[in-house]
């Protein structure tokens, strides 16, 4: 017998809701089997969602996600391998840009500061001179 989950078993097993679960299948990243009204998913569609929660927090989009779920072949996935670190190394160069956007912005607000600071302690001296 193979082994199958309910969305109950999948929600309680990844941490996640059946709300989300139930969004992915609409986004066509999980396709389970229908009998009757209940959902069965496969050990695929268990693989697939931690692959989606894992692409999530790294930082992919959820089309990001669905194209390496996409590319999953059980007899290889060297494709879906290869495509992951293109992705990785994208993201990665994405963040190193975003660090350094902030260094930069942390630097302008330190100037900022001492601008002000400085134009502060001006404005008390003339108007302790004033005094």
């Amino acid at each position: 017998m193979a082994i199958t989950y309910s969305i109950s078993d999948l929600a309680r097993e990844l941490d996640v809701t059946t709300r989300a679960i139930r969004f992915y299948e609409e986004q066509g990243m999980l396709s389970p089997e229908r009998r009757g009204q209940e959902r069965v998913y496969s050990p695929k569609d268990l693989v697939a969602l931690k692959l989606i929660l894992r692409g999530k927090r790294i930082g992919f989009s959820l089309a990001e996600c669905k194209e390496l779920i996409d590319l999953y072949d059980p007899s290889g996935n060297h494709k879906q391998l290869e495509t992951f670190m293109e992705k990785i190394s994208a993201r990665r160069a994405q963040l190193d840009q975003q660090l350094l956007d902030i260094q930069q912005m942390q630097l302008e607000l330190d100037t900022a500061e001492e601008r002000c600071l400085a134009a502060m302690a001006e404005t008390d001296k003339k108007a302790t001179v004033a005094s």
